[in-house]
């Protein structure tokens, strides 16, 4: 008889043990999950409409070639202000190649091209180099101007939804006036449609 007590005591005592571990496990996983959730994506901007006929929204940002740009010291110059997702990329490289290829026409125009995405300088100074670029690229890394010009978007992508720049395009003439825009921009055609809107002003 006192063995099997000794038996029945032990049994009683290693089952707590081996729950124990079990029990911290899933507390663990539910309070991880909230934790991914609280780390979403902030809200989009308010959409801006057309901005065809209206003055450009003012800028003022920092470029590639240590320069601080505002928009007021290019009036009497018409400028090709451009929005792209990221630097060093296939889209957005095939567009500012294309940009660079037409740029002594572009300039016979009277025509600047100022590209904007939210890479750093540095970022932008390497991607010149590489390709060669000879427009300006400023850097908009708190998204103000973006959201100016109403290209600071929600995006999704496999099913996961993310802020980011629309690809989009803007014309704005020599006294500051928007003339062209370009949203959802395609980038295969995108510089002959600015080639014929710019000839058409």
């Amino acid at each position: 008889m006192a063995t099997k007590r000794k038996a029945t005591t032990k049994v009683a005592a290693k089952a707590p043990k081996k729950a124990t571990p079990k029990v911290v496990k899933k507390a663990v996983k539910k309070t991880a999950k909230p934790a991914k959730k609280t780390s979403a994506s902030k809200a989009p901007a308010a959409r801006v409409g057309s901005l065809v006929g209206k003055p450009a929204p003012a800028f003022t940002m920092p470029t590639g070639d240590g320069r601080t740009i505002s928009l007021s010291e290019f009036k009497g110059k018409r400028v090709l202000l451009y929005f792209y997702p990221k630097d060093d990329t296939p889209g957005c490289t095939a567009q500012a190649c294309a940009l660079r290829d037409g740029m002594k026409d572009l300039a016979k125009a009277n025509t600047v091209v100022i590209g904007v995405s939210k890479d750093s300088v540095e970022k932008h100074n390497r991607f010149k180099a590489k390709y060669d670029l000879n427009f300006l690229l400023a850097s908009d890394e708190n998204t103000a101007v973006c959201e100016k010009y109403g290209v600071w978007t929600q995006k999704s992508l496999y099913g996961r939804s993310f802020m980011g720049i629309e690809r989009s395009t803007f014309l704005i003439d020599e006294k500051g006036i928007v003339r062209g825009e370009w949203r959802k921009v395609r980038v295969p055609t995108h510089y002959d449609d600015l080639s014929k809107a710019i000839a058409g002003l």
